[in-house]
C-alpha cells in the first residue's frame, strides 16, 4: 500500500504545475463543415496543455470513413512553439491591439477565437481571416496542430478497426505535414511509435511513422 502511495505522489510531481496567475492561451475553434466540427486547444508557455474536440455531422462523402467523434487528451508541444506562440500574443498586446478579423470576402477557413489570460491581464479576438499577418499565422498554426491532433486519434482508430485503412491516412499526414496543414508530429509520437513497430500494419505505413517521428516537432 505504501508504495502504491509512493508512486502515485512520484508522478503527480512529475506532472508540470500550473498557477491560477500563470499564462495560459485558448484557442476555441469552429468549422461545420469539418468532423468533429468543434475543438479546444489550451497551451501553457512549456508547451503542456488539453485538447477536446466533438460536435458536427459527419459529411455524407465521408459516411464510410472511420473518424473521431471525440478527443479529449493532454498534449505536450515542443517548447520553441509555445515560445513562439506566446511572443506573438504577447508582441500584439495581448491580442487587443487591433481587431483580428479582416472583414475581406475570403473562403471561410474556420472560426478562431483566441483567449489570453496571464500576470500581465486578459485579451483575446475572433477571426475567420486576419488582416495582420502574425495572427494570420498564429491561427494557422494552432489550428494545424489541433488537425494533427484528430489525425492522430483516427490513426488509433483505423488501428483497432481498420488496419489496411492506414495506408491511405498516414499518406495524407505525410503530405499534410509537408505543406504546413499539419504540425508538431510529435504531439501523436504515441501512435506513431506503436505503428513503427507493429508488424501486423503495411511496410510502408511503418516506414512513414518513422518518417513522421523523424520530423519530431515540425
Amino acid at each position: 500500500m505504501r508504495s502504491a502511495l509512493v508512486a502515485v505522489l512520484a508522478l503527480l510531481f512529475a506532472l508540470p504545475m500550473h498557477g491560477a496567475d500563470d499564462p495560459i492561451l485558448r484557442l476555441d475553434y469552429s468549422n461545420p463543415s469539418l468532423f468533429p466540427g468543434q475543438w479546444t486547444l489550451i497551451l501553457h508557455p512549456d508547451g503542456t496543455g488539453h485538447f477536446h474536440a466533438e460536435g458536427g455531422n459527419k459529411p455524407a462523402e465521408e459516411n464510410d470513413l472511420i473518424l473521431p467523434a471525440t478527443v479529449d487528451r493532454d498534449v505536450a508541444l515542443n517548447g520553441s512553439f509555445a515560445d513562439r506562440v506566446f511572443r506573438t500574443v504577447r508582441q500584439h498586446k495581448l491580442l487587443l491591439a487591433e481587431p483580428c478579423e479582416s472583414h475581406l470576402k475570403v473562403a471561410f477557413q474556420g472560426w478562431k477565437k483566441l483567449s489570453y489570460s496571464g500576470p500581465e491581464g486578459k485579451g483575446g479576438c475572433e477571426f475567420n481571416y486576419s488582416k495582420n499577418k502574425d495572427i494570420q499565422e498564429l491561427g494557422d498554426s494552432l489550428v494545424a496542430v489541433g488537425s494533427t491532433l484528430i489525425e492522430g486519434a483516427r490513426l488509433e482508430l483505423l488501428l483497432q478497426h481498420d488496419p489496411l485503412g492506414l495506408d491511405k491516412a498516414i499518406q495524407y499526414i505525410v503530405e499534410a505535414s509537408d505543406d504546413g496543414r499539419l504540425q508538431q508530429m510529435s504531439a501523436i509520437k504515441d501512435i506513431l511509435e506503436r505503428l513503427e513497430n507493429d508488424p501486423r500494419v503495411l511496410d510502408r505505413v511503418r516506414k512513414r511513422a518513422r518518417i513522421l517521428l523523424a520530423r519530431g516537432d515540425k
